[in-house]
């Protein structure tokens, strides 16, 4: 796929005001996809958008009203996140305080 498209289908998979969460590695990306699969939250699994850079280069995408709960459940059950990201007038604004 020629990298613009494969760039715009990564803007497309972010929406503004959407969250990025990046894990150090992929086992760690996958147990939370499985953790929160089973919770039957609301994300995606996505690639890490190329302004963001991961060793993993996997990172769960999921939106403001859902943020709290899906963090929670990541914080009881490991991994946590070890960055987040907001999308916000087009960038991506470090926002791992919230961690």
């Amino acid at each position: 796929m020629p990298a613009l498209l494969e760039s715009y289908g990564t803007l497309l998979m972010v929406k503004e005001n959407d969250y990025v969460a990046i894990f150090h590695s992929i086992h760690r990306v996958l147990k939370a996809e499985k953790t929160l699969k089973q919770e039957q939250q609301d994300f995606l699994l996505i690639p890490v958008p190329r302004q963001l850079t991961s060793d993993c280069g996997l990172a769960l995408r999921f939106s403001p009203e859902v943020k709290d709960g899906l963090l929670s459940i990541l914080e009881e059950s490991e991994p946590s996140p070890a960055e987040m990201y907001q999308r916000s007038d087009g960038a991506y604004l470090d926002v791992s305080s919230l961690l």
